[in-house]
């Protein structure tokens, strides 16, 4: 795929990260992070929103809180390829600096101006109980067949797989022995409303460092390392 640059010039030091948030559902992943600005706790501006469905929740709470949103569908175009070129454009034309997945349920390919600038997060502690077919209660219900003991929630970086790329952060939530799928659910999104905007503020800052499959969260301030990603003009450096 042909490389392209983003269309805005990097901000200067201290303007916000721009965001772009793609969604396929009710949008609640998108809610807390505009919650989360809102109580200034994340540098962060939303300046596109793109789902992959015109018919859901998330559609409805996009417009509500005054987020640009346009909705693009796989269905529309002849393959994946297609698809990503067509959701990459708004995002360049916004000048996204991190695109973040939050309920998106499309394989996307990545292409190479974006690589390293595109999280997502799974309900689970992966490498388990994730990939295709992995989603939504689903991948509660099959912690709860199997018996685990803790459950959570993970965010990494994405590629061009399922549930794939390094992984940044992971938190774990406890299995009740009363627990369903619904109240499993209900706990692991508690922890992912935590740590996604957490891991989204490490990125604004210029603290993840990517060594091979690796990613170290750095102090504050840059520091060396083979791929730094981030920080004011949030490119991959």
């Amino acid at each position: 795929m042909t490389n392209h640059s983003p269309t805005s010039p990097p901000p200067s030091p201290g303007t916000p990260l721009r965001l772009g948030v793609l969604i396929s559902g009710g949008g609640t992943s998108l809610l807390n992070l505009v919650e989360v600005i809102g109580r200034g706790e994340l540098p962060v501006q939303i300046v596109q929103v793109i789902s992959s469905r015109a018919d859901c929740r998330g559609v409805e709470r996009a417009h509500a809180a005054g987020l640009p949103c346009q909705a693009i569908s796989p269905r529309d175009y002849p393959d994946s390829e297609a698809f990503s070129t067509a959701v990459f454009a708004p995002l360049r034309e916004a000048g996204v600096e991190l695109v973040v997945l939050a309920g998106f349920l499309s394989l996307l390919p990545i292409p190479p101006d974006f690589a390293n600038r595109v999280m997502n997060i799974h309900p689970s502690l992966i490498p388990a109980f994730c990939g295709p077919g992995f989603y939504g209660q689903r991948v509660h219900e099959a912690v709860l067949k199997r018996g685990c003991k803790l459950s959570g929630c993970t965010v990494h970086f994405a590629d061009n797989a399922y549930d794939h790329g390094p992984i940044i952060a992971q938190q774990a939530v406890e299995v009740l022995p009363d627990d369903t799928a619904t109240t499993l659910a209900a706990r692991v999104f508690v922890a992912e409303c935590q740590l996604y905007p957490q891991v989204i503020r490490w990125f604004a800052e210029g603290r993840l460092q990517i060594e091979g499959t690796t990613v170290r969260v750095l102090p504050h301030g840059n520091g060396p390392g083979p791929t730094h990603v981030g920080g004011p003009s949030g490119a991959s450096r």
